[in-house]
């Protein structure tokens, strides 16, 4: 038991910090660079004192499909097949990612970026 919670524990701590190493690279570029790679931001929220924060929106879904199991088992009465099923469902993530960038020269330049949630890393 303590084995496989070391191991979920080591996984989590891998991909930590995936989206935030990608998102720690824009920093001090322009905010042209993400948007070529990324495409326009979903919002632009004015901070005041030459301050911006641009943020993208991701939509992901996953099917996740159902199972079905079955048991015999024998009784008094005979032999009987126990089904047991749970149906698939879609799952849908929503992500943020939001850059902050200030003023300079007529350009925003990032200079800093908001954490995203631990599974949109």
């Amino acid at each position: 038991m303590w084995i496989s919670k070391a191991f979920f524990v080591a996984i989590v701590l891998a991909l930590t910090g995936c989206a935030s190493d990608i998102m720690k690279n824009y920093i001090g570029q322009p905010v042209e660079s993400v948007i070529l790679d990324y495409g326009p931001p979903t919002a632009v929220v004015d901070l005041g004192q030459g301050e911006r924060a641009y943020q993208w929106r991701k939509i992901s879904t996953n099917a996740v499909s159902g199972t079905s199991s079955g048991e015999v088992r024998h009784t008094k009465h005979g032999t009987v097949y126990e089904e047991t099923e749970t149906p698939g469902y879609v799952e849908r993530q929503e992500c943020f990612y939001t850059f902050y960038a200030r003023a300079s020269g007529g350009r925003w330049f990032i200079t800093n970026f908001r954490q995203p949630k631990l599974e949109c890393e």
